[in-house]
């Protein structure tokens, strides 16, 4: 039996040609580029060099998510396309499990983390049990996603040793050490991060379990959005505001409220043709039918620069403003953003104020950036 997997769910692009006894090919890097530039040239450059016919194979393994927004979107549609096309079955491994099988064998828990951004992680619990003739793979608790702290406290209530492995690590290590009272170790750096050769053979046990989905039933498990999107609601309905996007006929109503709020304020040529960029990201607070605020953001690859951020005047002191970044921020996660980055007036310390309070860290000075008055300018930046 023989599969191809894909894995795009962080940092690393990893593709591996997997059989029952051996692994064929795996091409696994963690260097900058994006998935969108490695995942097919990675494919074409391991079927050329195996001499591999793709109708052989009996399925396409794939991370199905949780991770990166769009990693796991490009690995997903690659499966999909690869499925449809050669009409075989995709076999979805939960993006956890295929870190935790990477550790095969170990004799104790096994707790993968993966960095979920502002003190969450996803995560899960796995063991290896021995048998006479098998070791098999148990899961304990399934994938999901809790605080550092939330999952600090169950694992001092197990009895066994863990060993933790993920992008998470480096982010939380410290706390773990600190907190953690039952033994722990940390998976090598040839262990720690998703890689499709181990990902294939778990693959191929789901494949003869009967776990496989066809190419078009198959779509990812991002797992972070629905939770963030149930926690979006419940903060609108308790607000009665609505964040959404814009629409051109909110234009001349932000017009109106930038004209009132800023002394050099956006024309509305200028509102439009931002408006109408293809990498803009615009949204505004309602409440009641009426625009309360607005945000108009470039993405810009890993990063996202606030253009213009404002409140009305008589809503300011309300949250909204914090309504806007909270909401641009889980945006940014579920789209692999890290940094937000923006430049303020240096006499608008009102402004400044709020985003220092929000997480932002003055970066340089913008000399004389401003008119009307003329003005430096403040660059201001926050990791997701």
């Amino acid at each position: 039996m023989k599969v191809l997997a894909i894995d795009s769910s962080g940092l690393t692009a990893s593709i591996a040609l997997v059989d029952e006894d051996v692994t064929i090919a795996s091409y696994t890097i963690n260097y900058k580029k994006t998935h969108s530039q490695t995942i097919l040239p990675m494919l074409d450059e391991i079927v050329k060099m195996t001499e591999t016919v793709l109708n052989d194979i009996d399925g396409i393994v794939v991370s199905g998510g949780p991770g990166s927004f769009t990693g796991i979107r490009i690995g997903s549609t690659t499966a999909k396309s690869l499925g449809l096309a050669l009409n075989k079955p995709i076999i979805s491994v939960p993006t956890v499990d295929g870190l935790a099988y990477q550790v095969h064998g170990f004799n104790g828990l096994i707790c993968p983390i993966m960095d979920a951004r502002r003190g969450q992680v996803y995560t899960g619990l796995y063991t290896f049990i021995n048998n006479d003739e098998s070791i098999d793979f148990k899961v304990i608790k399934e994938q999901c996603v809790l605080t550092i702290n939330e999952l600090i406290s169950i694992l001092n209530n197990q009895e066994s040793a863990v060993m933790f492995l993920g992008d998470g690590v480096p982010v939380h290590r410290g706390l773990l050490d600190q907190e953690l009272s039952i033994p722990c170790f940390y998976a090598p750096t040839y262990l720690n991060r998703q890689n499709a050769a181990a990902l294939g053979p778990l693959g191929i046990k789901y494949l003869k379990e009967g776990r496989t989905e066809t190419a078009l039933e198959h779509k990812p498990n991002y797992l972070r959005i629905s939770q963030a999107e149930r926690e979006r609601a419940e903060l609108a309905r308790a607000s009665h505001m609505i964040i959404r996007e814009v629409t051109s006929e909110d234009l001349a109503k932000i017009a109106e409220l930038e004209a009132d709020i800023f002394s050099d304020s956006w024309s509305v040529n200028s509102i439009y043709e931002t408006f109408t960029q293809p990498h803009i990201l615009s949204i505004v607070a309602e409440k009641a039918k009426n625009i309360s605020g607005y945000m108009f953001v470039a993405l810009l690859g890993e990063d996202a620069e606030i253009l213009n951020l404002a409140v009305a005047k008589e809503m300011q002191g309300q949250g909204i403003g914090k309504r806007l970044i909270s909401e641009l921020e889980e945006i940014c996660i579920d789209r692999g953003i890290g940094r937000l980055i923006l430049e303020v007036r240096e006499s608008n310390k009102r402004a400044g104020d709020f985003y220092r309070q929000w997480g932002f860290t003055k970066d340089g000075v913008r000399v004389d950036y401003y008119d009307a008055p003329k003005e430096d300018a403040i660059l201001m930046s926050k990791n997701i």
